[in-house]
């Protein structure tokens, strides 16, 4: 669906200044709404009060997948990333590719998986730059790898993998991704993963909780759901007996979701769908391609890929090793929220970051650049 995005801009009412959607995106105003409304509701005590509130779990799997473009019947909503990643690679046998310089979600993962089970063996890539390439995946293919795990824009650079090219690289292997730095502002092909997991504490403004992951028929039938819970079955709640998983994504549930972080994340997909990820995603771009032009008026490096094709909010700016202390604490200073990380700055500007807060973080950075001129 492509929407007016007037109204969607005009909820962002963060503090000027903020430019740090990337670790944590500020309620927006229906979440907020529906938290409250939610609330009042349990407390009545009343069984339709709860059995209303109950209902969230099931729209916001489909309202997941209007945004992912994949059925709902393969969409579970799950507490964090983290526990939707941990369900495909602890379920998964042979050998799984991927970065060392993943974001921990992933490398971790692998690890203990590797470590604790004895069924999976890690493959770890070391590219020169960070980033993921189908080129680089190509080459270190090998008929012993049976999954590749990846992000689908990297949390230190900005890079936005292409996952169609991917899933053409890869063949019928597994292909697992993290999407958490891009659901709801990257028009993707999110069909072309057999697991997407997600949280919407970042971009999709819906607070902590709100994970949510896709897995695919292929997802299903490969992977062993080692840590299935009594949600994970078939037919209601399994008493006196043990029986299988269910042989559909619910197998990768441990308990219940949370109806509150359901309604939660369902309301902030509904606003997303109603505008479109793809007008969403132009407004991003164009934030972010004046986060690059501020860091080029003032010659500071940016490590993040120029073509629009391979990048998305994130912006990481890579200054003079002397100046990246200084020159974070100069933004802070002056109102600028960003995240500092290893002598580099990431800078994530969303569809709804105004012109005060970009020109506070020009002026910022142009009058740092001119007191270290003297």
């Amino acid at each position: 669906m492509t929407g007016d995005i007037t109204t969607y801009i005009e909820s962002f009412d963060s503090e000027p200044g903020y430019l740090d959607w990337a670790a944590f995106g500020p309620l927006s105003p229906v979440v907020r709404s529906e938290v409250h409304a939610d609330a009042e509701l349990l407390g009545t005590g009343r069984r339709s009060s709860v059995d209303l509130v109950n209902e969230h779990v099931d729209q916001s799997r489909s309202h997941a997948a209007s945004v992912l473009g994949v059925p709902a019947e393969q969409i579970v909503i799950q507490p964090s990333t983290s526990h939707g990643l941990q369900q495909a690679i602890y379920g998964l046998s042979g050998t799984l590719l991927l970065s060392r310089a993943e974001y921990p979600a992933l490398t971790i993962a692998a690890a203990r998986a590797e470590a604790s089970l004895g069924t999976m063996r890690a493959a770890w890539l070391e590219p020169g730059n960070g980033f993921v390439t189908p080129d680089v995946v190509r080459e270190a293919l090998t008929d012993e790898v049976t999954a590749v795990a990846v992000s689908l824009v990297d949390f230190r650079t900005g890079y936005r993998v292409d996952l169609s090219a991917l899933r053409d690289v890869i063949g019928d292997r597994l292909l697992i991704v993290d999407a958490i730095q891009g659901l709801g502002i990257v028009d993707a092909d999110y069909g072309a993963a057999d697991v997407v997991c997600a949280n919407g504490y970042k971009w999709l403004r819906a607070g902590r909780g709100t994970g949510v992951a896709t897995y695919s028929p292929r997802a299903v039938d490969r992977l062993t759901p080692v840590l299935s819970g009594y949600a994970g079955v078939a037919d209601g709640l399994p008493v006196d007996e043990v029986p299988e998983p269910s042989r559909d994504a619910r197998a990768f549930i441990v308990s219940k979701a949370d109806s509150l972080a359901a309604a939660r994340l369902g309301s902030a997909l509904h606003e997303i769908h109603e505008v479109g990820v793809a007008t969403i995603a132009a407004a991003v771009e164009a934030r972010a391609t004046r986060v690059i032009e501020i860091a080029d008026e003032n010659a500071i490096p940016v490590i993040t890929p120029r073509e629009p094709e391979h990048r998305a909010g994130i912006v990481t700016l890579a200054p003079e090793p002397q100046d990246a202390g200084p020159l974070a604490a100069a933004l802070a200073n002056a109102g600028v929220t960003i995240t500092p990380r290893g002598g580099t700055i990431r800078v994530s500007a969303h569809a709804g970051t105004d012109d005060e807060s970009l020109s506070l973080l020009a002026a910022t950075l142009s009058a740092y650049v001119a007191a270290r001129a003297w």
